[in-house]
């Protein structure tokens, strides 16, 4: 190998350390031997959820310095049983593994990453059968504690991040309250990203999305299974067509050989849409 040569391979392999040390997170590739990992590093904290509750919220920010403004920021709602985390293996249910890669891609994007965590963490209670028939989603121990959630961002507790770009993604149960930013929390958020989820108040295959839809309702994409058994595909594709009729902004991705999973499309297809809409 000449001298040039010698260079050449000296700067790419300089390039490709730098490169990787711009994340927070780092990947394991997968082999014969064993599965692959991603893990991001995060910090954590306890936010208020009533009087008498608190819940865990884990956060992170991106390298360097933030813009003026502050940094956008990327809510993900859990699914339910299974709690947002910052390291997941290919082995995992559900295509954890892509969660935590969609996670990686928001924050090597610029975009910081909060991920709260349901009650008790089992599920989000936008689609609790109480809140449903009695219409009292705002008494809930939810609603208490994301207004406090998004007070803290407001207050800087998270860091410098914009309260102006807030953007939100989840799936099962995190789509579902992905849906309920729009239904009862207007005019936080920039964009949505419904992931194996559909309308706030549905559940599983029970559903009917109201003829109205909030005015202010954010640009919404849907990602989903066409195999989804437990929230079928037809319950998003009802949610997506009141969306059209109404003239809001939406589109949809729909895996034809997807289950009730996180999919390797998905990070790209969530940075994308969060990107249309600073």
């Amino acid at each position: 190998m000449n001298i040039k040569a010698i260079l050449i391979l000296i700067i790419c392999t300089s390039f490709t350390i730098d490169a990787f040390a711009e994340s927070r997170c780092s990947v394991e590739e997968k082999t014969w031997f064993k599965s692959g990992k991603i893990s991001c590093s995060y910090q954590s904290m306890t936010i208020a959820s009533s009087n008498i509750t608190s819940r865990e919220v884990k956060y992170q920010v991106p390298l360097g310095d933030a813009p003026a403004g502050g940094w956008p920021v990327a809510i993900i709602y859990q699914g339910t049983l299974f709690p947002v985390e910052f390291s997941r293996k290919t082995t995992d249910p559900f295509g954890g593994y892509y969660e935590v890669n969609t996670i990686k891609e928001l924050l090597d994007n610029g975009y910081a990453v909060i991920a709260p965590r349901a009650a008790v963490e089992l599920a989000w209670l936008t689609n609790a059968a109480s809140v449903i028939s009695d219409n009292l989603y705002h008494t809930t121990t939810d609603y208490t504690f994301l207004n406090n959630v998004f007070q803290a961002i407001r207050n800087g507790d998270f860091g410098a991040i914009n309260p102006d770009r807030k953007y939100a993604t989840g799936i099962s149960s995190g789509g579902y309250n992905t849906s309920r930013m729009a239904v009862s929390f207007p005019g936080e958020f920039k964009a949505l990203v419904v992931h194996s989820g559909s309308y706030a108040e549905c559940l599983g295959p029970v559903c009917a999305v109201p003829l109205i839809l909030p005015e202010n309702h954010p640009p919404t994409f849907f990602i989903h299974g066409f195999l989804d058994s437990i929230v079928p595909w037809y319950t998003m594709d009802s949610y997506f067509d009141r969306l059209l009729w109404h003239g809001i902004t939406t589109d949809r991705h729909t895996n034809y050989l997807g289950k009730h999973e996180w999919f390797p499309e998905s990070a790209g297809l969530v940075v994308d849409w969060f990107e249309q809409y600073q």
